[in-house]
């Protein structure tokens, strides 16, 4: 497993950054980096830890930054390098355009709430209210909780999902004489000894096998 950042909240209210080094006994080798109370001072935190993975074990190039990514935030000596704002600019277009060609802007009448949910999805599988802060992170601007929890009703219309449904068959030419894939039956193996890919747990599939289906 490649080492992961991740943010968690702190009882402050702040927001600390970690790294996850690896998974041990199904629980993460995690080291601190640091707590940000504005999204500037988790980005720069984000951004040492990022550098610190990269670096692990080779030698820094000393470009002469100082070595406190939260300093000339916070009012302390600054490198001369402030971030004023973060948008993962590619990444939204990249997924946009994705949404816009399986036709899920037009079916949905550019629904905005159901968009953010899509992309936030994609981006950090996680509960509907979490993934406001992943809309954020982002650099988007989310909808409010509220906002999300009103519209579900209608994403759980039958007209709502045969939209959808009509749309992706659409895109992927689906015609009577169509073969189509789906899963059908899930397999699972247990296992009382982990070895880094299965590990034992409650209520965890530790090795999946699909098994697929042909229709006509």
């Amino acid at each position: 497993m490649a080492p992961s950042v991740r943010t968690v909240p702190t009882a402050s209210k702040a927001r600390a950054v970690q790294i996850i080094w690896s998974w041990r006994g199904g629980r993460p080798d995690i080291e601190h980096i640091g707590s940000g109370h504005s999204e500037a001072e988790v980005e720069l935190l984000k951004a040492a830890a990022y550098r610190k993975i990269a670096g692990e074990g080779q030698e820094q190039l000393d470009l002469g930054f100082d070595d406190d990514p939260t300093k000339g935030i916070t009012g302390g000596s600054s490198s001369g390098i402030k971030v004023a704002s973060m948008r993962m600019g590619p990444l939204i277009e990249a997924l946009t355009a994705i949404y816009r060609g399986l036709g899920f802007e037009e079916t949905t009448g550019a629904d905005e709430v159901f968009y953010q949910q899509v992309l936030a999805r994609l981006v950090e599988p996680t509960s509907k209210y979490d993934s406001l802060r992943v809309i954020e992170e982002m650099g988007m601007d989310p909808v409010s909780y509220a906002t999300v929890k009103r519209r579900l009703p209608t994403y759980a219309t039958e007209d709502f999902r045969r939209g959808l449904t009509a749309a992706l068959a659409a895109r992927a030419d689906l015609g009577p004489h169509a073969v189509v894939l789906f899963d059908v039956s899930t397999l699972y193996f247990e296992t009382d000894q982990g070895d880094g890919f299965r590990e034992p747990g409650f209520s965890n599939y530790v090795d999946v096998v699909v098994m697929p289906m042909l229709a006509l």
